[in-house]
């Protein structure tokens, strides 16, 4: 009788979780074997080197132009097609 409450409380418990925490108890087990993801907070002050990292990038996106066809689709030219640095 106590394993049938116990199923029937879990059954229940199941159909309240969200799909994330469905997810995580169905990978619970590839999570054993592998670790769990490795996350960092978003709120850390950025080094030095990501700063001059993002700079860069920022740059490199400048050099580029993204051009709609009429059809919907997009696709991405050099503004300048003289510059052959990036390619």
């Amino acid at each position: 009788m106590k394993v049938l409450n116990r199923r029937k409380e879990e059954s229940i418990r199941v159909a309240k979780e969200s799909f994330a925490q469905k997810f995580m108890r169905a990978t619970g087990k590839l999570r054993v074997i592998f670790g769990p993801a490795h996350s960092s907070s978003i709120d850390h002050e950025m080094t030095e080197d990501n700063r001059r990292l993002l700079a860069q990038r920022q740059a490199e996106t400048q050099q580029w132009e993204t051009i709609r066809r009429p059809d919907g689709s997009t696709y991405v030219v050099p503004r300048n097609p003289d510059d052959k640095s990036l390619r």
